[in-house]
């Protein structure tokens, strides 16, 4: 050692540089590596070498900020091209995701010839550092694979993958096993596809076995009236089958709109995403039922497994539990002790309270159906009568605390709140590990602003039932949008859509989602998108308000009008208190103030706590600050769900520094 310390001065400064770069320069790591490329850049280069040159500066100036933003580092520029590193793979893949999102809303003003677009390919292998460059076989294959991506596509290979899977919430697609150049292995590839694709026909190739469609069963009973029994068993087939994680169910909502057969299996596996689909008949002859099952394979239509179960009424249970792991285990879906325990459980051994069960589903108070009054009561008697039947069924109870807390546009808060709760708990004492109940708790606990316990509630719903759309919808939009936590709002309602394609619901929110976190222009673009598949009232007055954001109020103008000309009666409060709050942005005062009138004149003859929100953005329109918050105060002691997202709601942007404002957010809980 003291030989070697005294010999350093002799070697010099530079020497001593040189010798470190040299025990450095063979230095391995583990890395992901991400390729971006600019198609078509070479050509554009020969035929208007400035515009080229205009467009990589524009590249540079929008990828830059993401990469920082994903612990990116960048290595090199190659001209067009970009080569990155990331400390993991999740991290490479979102933030490829990213990019190419970016690059999309960058393109949607633009005229072809302005706009820019890349290919992007990821790769997790070992790489050598030298001298701030890396080297190695993972750079060359991220290279090769990104030339594999379509435009505006990425795509990964089949160690990124292993690396990512059940933490990413984008599908990837395989393409294949793929020769390489100048790679002495042929290599996996994925590619991902990407959330603006879903209204596209995906190639039966690229349907996922394990992602599942339960169709509506059909009702083949000599009593028509039966028809609730073969709706429930589909619902019910589906809710136990979305317990187990390792497939992906799609949702009842999306579901039911495929009743009466009247599309193909690949038709509907298409539209749906789905590689198989379930479907079957129910006959119900007194205390006798048929059931009849055919799993088919949605890319070749063969069926794959099928069975006739013909049994007695209380054993439908059982029934259910055999096909859900029946086809588990044709999908090679390996069930967890827990899951096979809880696929196995039995609800209730009451068959009457069972039927009334089934029953009040048919009328529960979904979104989708608007949850009209009649529908609310009625589903509440059958729940009502089901758990006086059998007071241990969990179920009934979870379903009661949804009617219960739905009532809001009828009933005050201290009259349902209550009752709520009480279902919500007595569930979870009968059976603490049912996730409907947990998200009933949560529900009810999000309305008190107990916003720790709601989340620790649609948390452990998600653990239980990770193919339950609702909770990861109630927990992205619910929890995660009003705190602000936008990246992960869209995550869980990215998952939410994943189970329930078709949901206007999660639609709404996403749209929703993204006008609070002021991409104004993504929403458009989400809208434009919906209103390809149907046009409602909802979507134009939705359009109306990102419009008066933006203040473009002709255009408000225009898609208020739209609105207004076929909205339901129950509705009209917020479509007219969009109307009034475009009048008072233009100089219409006078009829502004006339519509807030008649708001508030119609809040005081019925119990409407949500209408406060309606017309509380019409007092800030018109600079009335004093009747805004005394307005928001009035939805904070009704605890109208609403009032929430006004606390998020670009609209109040300017009043965010105003200390009423302050103090009502530290008041509810969002601000320390």
């Amino acid at each position: 050692m003291p030989n070697y310390i005294a010999s350093l001065p002799r070697l010099g400064l530079n020497s001593l540089s040189r010798a470190r770069e040299a025990g450095s320069r063979d230095r391995r790591r583990l890395a992901a590596i991400m390729f971006t490329d600019m198609v078509g850049y070479t050509a554009l280069g020969q035929r208007n070498e400035s515009l080229s040159l205009a467009l990589v500066e524009e590249q540079r100036k929008l990828i830059r900020p993401i990469l920082s933003r994903h612990s990116g580092k960048e290595i090199k520029t190659m001209g067009d091209a970009f080569l990155v590193e990331f400390p993991s793979a999740l991290d490479a893949v979102r933030c490829a995701y990213d990019i190419q999102r970016a690059t999309r809303e960058f393109n949607i003003s633009l005229p072809d010839e302005k706009r820019i677009h890349l290919r992007v390919g990821v790769h997790l292998g070992d790489v050598v550092e030298s001298r701030g460059d890396i080297s190695g076989d993972a750079v060359n294959v991220a290279s090769r694979i990104e030339s594999l991506a379509e435009d505006g596509g990425v795509c990964v290979t089949c160690q990124v993958y292993d690396h990512i899977q059940n933490k990413f919430e984008l599908k990837l697609a395989s393409l294949g096993v793929k020769p390489l150049k100048n790679v002495s292995m042929p290599i996996e590839v994925y590619r991902m596809v990407m959330p603006w694709e879903e209204e596209k026909a995906i190639p039966s190739a690229l349907l996922d076995r394990r992602r599942i469609a339960v169709l509506p069963f059909t009702n083949i009973s000599p009593d028509p009236a039966d028809e609730y029994f073969a709706d429930g068993m589909t619902e019910e087939l589906i809710s136990t089958m979305s317990r187990i994680s390792g497939m992906k169910v799609i949702a009842r909502t999306s579901i039911m709109g495929y009743k009466g057969g009247h599309k193909k299996v690949d038709e509907v596996a298409r539209e749906l995403g789905v590689g198989t689909v379930l479907e079957g008949s129910v006959r119900k002859a007194g205390n006798r039922i048929r059931i009849t099952v055919q799993l088919i394979d949605s890319e070749t239509s063969e069926h794959m497994w099928a069975e006739s179960y013909d049994r007695e009424l209380e054993d439908v249970f059982a029934v259910q539990s055999d096909i859900s792991k029946t086809v588990a285990e044709a999908l090679k879906v390996r069930l967890l002790p827990i899951e096979k325990e809880r696929v196995e459980k039995v609800p209730t051994k009451n068959v009457q309270a069972y039927e009334l069960y089934l029953k009040g589903l048919e009328t529960a108070p979904w979104f989708e159906a608007g949850y009209p009054k009649e529908n609310i009561e009625r589903s509440r008697d059958y729940f009502e009568r089901a758990v006086q039947l059998d007071p241990y069924f969990a179920l009934a109870y979870a379903g009661l605390e949804d009617c219960y807390m739905h009532d809001y546009r009828y009933r005050a808060f201290d009259e349902r709140a209550p009752k709520a709760e009480n279902a919500a708990h007595k569930a979870l004492e009968i059976d603490p590990d049912l996730a409907e109940a947990h998200i009933a708790l949560g529900d009810a606990l999000w309305h008190r602003y107990d916003f720790q316990g709601c989340e620790k509630e649609w948390k452990r719903a998600i653990e239980l039932k990770p193919n339950s759309a609702l909770a990861h919808e109630y927990y992205g939009a619910g929890l995660c949008m009003i705190f602000g936590k936008f990246e992960e709002a869209e995550t869980e309602l990215r998952k939410a859509r994943e189970l329930d394609p078709l949901s206007s619901s999660i639609r709404s929110w996403f749209q929703s989602l993204l006008y609070n976190s002021h991409q104004y222009d993504r929403a458009l673009e989400e809208i434009a998108e919906e209103m390809k598949l149907h046009d409602s009232p909802g979507l134009h007055n939705a359009l109306a308000g990102i419009y008066l954001v933006k203040g473009d109020y002709d255009n408000a103008l225009i898609e208020s009008e739209k609105a207004m000309a076929t909205v339901s009666p129950d509705d009209r409060p917020f479509f007219i208190s969009t109307l009034a709050c475009i009048y008072a942005k233009t100089g219409r005062k006078e009829e502004a103030v006339k519509i807030l009138n008649d708001l508030e004149e119609l809040c005081k003859q019925r119990h409407y706590a949500t209408y406060y929100d309606a017309f509380a953005p019409v007092y800030y329109c018109l600079g009335d600050y004093d009747g805004l918050f005394r307005t928001i105060q009035n939805a904070y002691d009704e605890h109208s769900g609403d009032f929430l997202f006004s606390l998020i709601d670009p609209l109040y942007d300017s009043l965010r520094t105003d200390p009423r404002f302050i103090a009502l957010l530290k008041r509810v809980g969002l601000q320390k």
